[in-house]
């Protein structure tokens, strides 16, 4: 059984409780424990989770967040970054889902976000159980 940290960018609540619905479902479904911390936004998402490495603690990473294109260049910014600084942390051998959804609209969103639509969410969580089972394959960790 693996020990799983969702980190989560609470910036739209609404969409992020179904975000997380649809990832403790998939990880409770698939018998895993899991945790789950906040953090401002999605910038914030990849420190959090190398701070959770340096613990120990956790076996795969959720990275769950909801990034709206708005009037300003803030939208490529904060996606671009976030999705650089998770693919980093993968790099170096982390298991991470990443189920930040960065969309052109609150539609888009809830369309992602729902558990009985798209359930990007869940679709993060079995992302992270995945490449934990193919490190464990390799032999890492």
């Amino acid at each position: 059984m693996a020990h799983v940290l969702i980190v989560e960018a609470r910036f739209y609540s609404h969409l992020n409780d179904m975000l997380l619905d649809g990832v403790r479902s998939a990880l409770d479904a698939a018998g895993h424990s899991h945790e789950t911390v906040t953090v401002p936004g999605a910038l914030e998402v990849p420190a959090a989770i190398s701070l959770a490495a340096d613990s120990g603690r956790y076996d795969a990473y959720v990275a769950l967040g909801v990034v709206i294109r708005g009037e300003t260049y803030h939208f490529e910014v904060v996606s671009n970054e976030s999705a650089r600084g998770i693919m980093a942390l993968t790099l170096d051998g982390l298991a991470i889902g990443n189920g930040i959804l960065t969309v052109e609209n609150e539609e888009q969103a809830l369309a992602r976000a729902d558990k009985t639509r798209k359930d990007k969410g869940g679709e993060a969580a079995k992302a992270a159980l995945a490449m934990l089972a193919l490190k464990e394959q390799f032999g890492i960790g």
